[in-house]
């Protein structure tokens, strides 16, 4: 065999193994991921009662913090029916096994939410080492910036738009005969659908940031079409907060108009450093070519 190609296949198995190598790597940070997950769970598990009485089941109670500041608004605003007295329904399960089969889900859920600082952290130690210098400057910080936003979206989500769902929701009747007894791996839907959207919803920055380093996104596209973008987000206040009152809907938009905004400046700081980069990679330019 020519020596060529001798190392040629040597190139080549080392390409592969490089390959599953950064497989092997993957696979550990989301074995831990998972793990920490799990762990949490577990936790959450064994304190389920407590987690059901004082947070999952609280938006369901009348005393709730939400609504009791929504009484203190509605005397504020003069609008009486924006103060929340009695939610008109029942919880109930109806299978053998629903208490058991919610307890878990709930768990996994919980679980989901308090590890993910370090599941992402866990992602971001893998694509980290893939980024250029610059790249990793630009994002330094990002393990914070993204956790920070998760868990402020979450306590939106709980304290805001879950209350004003399940009150909507818990005052609708078809008819004064008609009973509203849901069950509870409904509610537990609802609850968390909601909760973790808004958690996603509130990574909006974050994506902006990644579109305008790629050049898909730039600060004045965002400024020309705000108007458009504040309709969009009305509609999808109006959709999150089924709620037909104009308070509410208010209540849910102005969180989503102020991170707009704010990834408008964000997307204007990347603008910024590109531009200083290539000023820098210009003057550079120029130097070696008079050397």
């Amino acid at each position: 065999m020519p020596l060529d190609q001798d190392l040629e296949n040597e190139e080549e198995a080392g390409k592969e193994m490089s390959f599953i190598g950064h497989l092997e790597e993957l696979r550990w940070h989301v074995i831990r991921a998972v793990g920490s997950i799990l762990v949490f769970a577990i936790v959450a598990f064994v304190y389920i009662k407590e987690i059901y009485r004082y947070v999952i089941i609280a938006p369901a109670k009348p005393d709730f913090w939400t609504y009791r500041m929504l009484c203190k608004l509605s005397e504020v605003v003069g609008y009486d029916e924006l103060c929340v007295k009695a939610l008109n329904f029942k919880l109930q399960v109806i299978g053998m096994g629903d208490n058991f089969t919610t307890s878990m889900t709930s768990s996994v859920i919980a679980g989901l939410i308090f590890a993910f600082p370090y599941a992402f952290w866990e992602i971001w130690r893998f694509i980290s080492p893939g980024l250029k210098p610059s790249e990793r400057r630009s994002a330094r910080g990002g393990v914070f910036y993204v956790t920070f936003l998760f868990f402020s979206g979450v306590l939106f989500g709980y304290y805001i738009v879950t209350p004003l769902a399940i009150n909507f929701l818990a005052n609708y009747t078809l008819d004064e005969s008609i009973l509203n007894e849901f069950s509870l791996a409904s509610y537990i839907s609802l609850v968390a659908t909601l909760t973790l959207a808004c958690g996603i919803a509130f990574q909006l920055p974050i994506v902006v940031f990644v579109l305008s380093k790629v050049g898909v996104l730039t600060p004045s596209f965002m400024r020309e079409y705000r108007k458009h973008s504040m309709i969009v987000i009305l509609i999808v206040a109006a959709i999150i907060t089924p709620s037909p009152d104009l308070y509410s809907q208010i209540l849910v938009a102005i969180p989503l108009l102020l991170l707009y905004e704010i990834s408008i400046m964000v997307s204007a700081k990347v603008e910024r450093e590109k531009l200083k980069e290539e000023k820098r990679l210009a003057t550079l330019g120029g130097t070696e070519m008079n050397d």
